[in-house]
């Protein structure tokens, strides 16, 4: 045992743990190694947005990590985008994403996106919509 620059005890050559930061964990290890999401076909966009499925199986029998339970916690609440997930676990957003599919195959989680702008109604539509409610 040595002491640090701080005078906390840390073992000598521990690469695992770092006195400010805390453990250090890489992202490869949270995921197995693998770097592509889930399902073929599924793209978890930075705004694809995740809901908590209601149909989900008891997450208790599911062999989940610790990351995938926080996940599930923060979907627990509100829908949430792929971004604000990895914001919410200070996880990269490749590890999220990975993460999210073991979820989806799991029937955990369903995916969608929103509505692209462009099948979005035209604002002028809107408007003259808006208008006509006011003149009743």
């Amino acid at each position: 045992m040595t002491e640090d620059m701080t005078g906390a005890p840390h073992d000598r050559g521990s690469q695992w743990y770092d006195v400010e930061a805390g453990p250090l964990v890489r992202p490869y290890a949270l995921t197995g190694g693998r770097t592509r999401p889930g399902p073929e076909g599924v793209r978890f966009d930075l705004i694809a947005l995740v809901t908590l499925d209601p149909a989900a199986p008891g997450t208790d029998e599911a062999p989940l990590g610790p990351e995938h339970r926080n996940l599930l916690g923060l979907c627990r609440t509100e829908t949430q985008s792929v971004a604000e997930l990895a914001a919410g676990t200070d996880l990269p957003v490749g590890v999220v994403r990975v993460l999210l599919g073991d979820l989806l195959e799991l029937g955990c989680v369903t995916v969608s996106r929103p509505v692209p702008p462009a099948q979005l109604p035209d604002e002028r539509i809107l408007r003259e919509v808006i208008e006509g409610l006011r003149a009743l």
